[in-house]
Formats: C-alpha cells, structure tokens, sequence
C-alpha cells in the first residue's frame, strides 16, 4: 500500500467517526462529558497524525517534477543497455536475471523473456555452476569485481569469459550484478558459435513438425504390431536415437520397476537399468501425480537420483532437457517414460512433449497391467 493510499483510508476513518459524534450530540446531558472528550482526541488526532502525514504528502508530491527527468534517463540506460553489441545480463546475489540485452540473448541461445526471473547458472555447464554463484555473491556482498571462465550448457566446449561487477541502481536497496559473456575466441560475441535452429523459424518448424509426424506414425505402427507384453520395449526403441538420447522405461501398478533403458552406449544403459526407480524423484512425483513433466535445464540435478558412483545421473549425462510422462490407463498410472536430451541437441519444444503426452496415452492403453 502506497503512503497515499494509507492517508486516504485513515482520512476516510477519520471523517466516519466525526460523522458519530454529530450524531451522538442528542445524548442526554450525563453522556456529553465523554463525547467531548472522544471529540477532543479526534482534534488531537489530526493535530498530531494526520496534518504532519499530509505535509509529506505535499513535499513529496512537490518532487515527482524532478523524478519525471530521472524516468527519462532511465529510459535512455535502458536503451543503451539493449543496444550494447556485447552480451550483457543484470542478476541478483542469487543469480537470478533480471535483464538480458539483445545480444546476450543471440549468444546463449535461448528466447526472449525466457531466462527473466530465472538462475543464470541455469544456462552453464553443471560443473560451472558453483563456481558463478560463489563469485556472483561475493561482488553483491561488495568484495569487489571478479572475473571468471565458464561453458554454456548447450556449447560445452566452448570457453566463456564471465565478468562480474557491481552496480548500484538509485532508489533499490540491494547491489545488482553486471554480467559481461564473451567468447574464449575471436568469434562475434553477439553471434553464437553454434546458432540454434530457431534462429530460421520456418524451415525449423516445418522440419521438427515433419519429424513428429514421422514419429507419431512409426510409434503407431509399432504399437499395432508388436505384442502387448513387448510394448513398452517396442516404444523405448521408436524413440531412441531420432527423438531422444536416452529413454529409460519403468512400469508397475503396484510399485515400479525397470524395464529398459537406452542410452548413448550399453555402458551408460547398463548404470541406470540396476537403478531403483524408487530413488528418481521425478518418477516417483510423475507416478504419482500422474502429471507429464517437460524440463529445460533442469534446475535439481538430484531430480533423477545418483549413479552407482554417487554421481548426479542428470550431470552424468550432461542432459539439457527432459520430458517424463505417465503411462495410464482406465484411471491408473501403468508406468512412467523418461526421456533425455543431452548437450547440443535441441531442447524439447511444446508441441514435442503434447505430441509424447499423446503417445504415452496410447502407450499405457497397449500395455498390460503388471503387478
């Protein structure tokens, strides 16, 4: 609530009580003593609060003239801010952004608006990740600017030159952090190594839409000639390789179980298929809510339990986004199918996971029920 408001609502009070006295001076002589004295402490009341609130109502409205030209260079720092040709983020002790510019938003790849309000680190490398926030709280604690070498999560192997200093915006309390990325190389910083594909919307949209009908279609034809029993392993293989790099299956009405997994290679499949579904958070959360998942940089690299080694499966694997679904049918969860995307490859769109929701949905009706 504003100071204005607040002197509003307590004038509004103030002239509510006024009207009650004027009403109660038909009281009978023996009652005019007290309400004298609540009129008396009405008077003192405006003497003493309301007078003085209302004073610095004046000043500071006397003031706003002044705050119309700070609005105007405000605006040009804005300007200046998303024209700069490096790419330049505003985050908070917590990394959390607060503004990307243009050509910050060109170099990692991701959408306009997407990484506002979300972590940074989100965008590293896993093993970068604290090391940034360490050095981001320490310039917001005002120890100083630092400098650091981080890799983007979606370009590992590209070197990432991080610069950190404070900043003091006029009129907010807490210091906000300048991030300043530029390449290892001499490549354009404003221009990515390795562009997305969504920098080319249309050919993007027709080719990823071509390639989901491929895949709904080969999902189907498998469903239909493949036994029951043998489903959901028919499924895992439609999906590995053309739409995910991993794709770990796990089924049971009761409790869940392992049933497949495939991976980039019989090594990393052979880690997770001795895994207790049990210990996988967001199988477990999936299972239970019966709710689809779509992560894109994961935010808790514990989400899908540890390696045999004591490992984060989701660093383990450098995976970039996940889609974990449900399999139900007549009302029950049947099983719960996990898909990973892993470094460069492209994160799972919208219209991928409602077409994988749909998938699912005939998976579970061709599965049998298993205890």
């Amino acid at each position: 609530m504003t100071q204005t408001d607040g002197f509003s609502e307590e004038l509004a009070d103030f002239v509510r009580r006024v009207a009650e006295l004027k009403a109660a001076r038909t009281v009978s002589g023996g009652d005019l003593p007290t309400v004298l004295d609540a009129a008396l402490f009405e008077l003192d009341h405006v003497v003493g609060q309301l007078w003085p609130w209302y004073e610095r109502l004046s000043a500071a409205g006397a003031s706003r003239s002044g705050a119309s030209a700070d609005r105007q260079e405000q605006r040009l720092l804005r300007t200046v801010f998303q024209s700069l040709p490096l790419p330049v983020a505003l985050i908070d002790k917590e990394t959390v952004v607060r503004r990307l510019n243009g050509a910050a938003t060109a170099f990692t790849g991701v959408r306009a608006g997407y990484t506002t309000g979300r972590p940074l680190t989100g965008l590293l490398a896993h093993a970068d990740r604290a090391a940034f926030r360490s050095q981001a709280a320490a310039v917001a604690r005002g120890e100083g600017d630092r400098s650091l070498s981080v890799r983007l999560q979606q370009r590992p192997s590209v070197p990432v030159h991080a610069t950190l200093a404070a900043v003091h915006p006029s009129g907010e309390p807490r210091t906000t952090v300048l991030v300043v990325l530029q390449p290892g190389g001499l490549a354009d910083p404003a221009t990515p190594t390795d562009p997305p594909t969504g920098q080319i919307p249309n050919l993007t949209e027709v080719t990823r839409h071509a390639s989901v009908m491929d895949l709904l279609d080969a999902m189907t034809t498998a469903l239909l000639t493949t036994d029951r029993e043998a489903a959901l392993e028919g499924a895992a293989r439609v999906l590995h390789g053309r739409f995910a790099d991993w794709v770990i299956a796990d089924a049971g009405t009761g409790g869940l179980s392992r049933t497949a997994v495939l991976a980039p290679s019989d090594g990393d499949a052979a880690a997770l298929t001795a895994q207790d579904p049990a210990a996988c958070p967001l199988v477990v959360e999936t299972a239970r809510t019966g709710s689809p998942a779509v992560q894109i940089r994961p935010p808790d690299p514990d989400a899908f339990g540890l390696t045999a080694t004591g490992a984060p499966v989701l660093v383990q694997a450098n995976v970039t986004s996940l889609l974990c679904v449900p399999l139900k049918a007549e009302g029950a969860v049947r099983g719960v199918l996990t898909l990973f995307r892993c470094g460069p490859r492209q994160a799972f769109s919208m219209a991928e996971a409602q077409a994988m929701d749909m998938m699912s949905r005939h998976l579970g009706l061709a599965m049998p029920p298993r205890p």
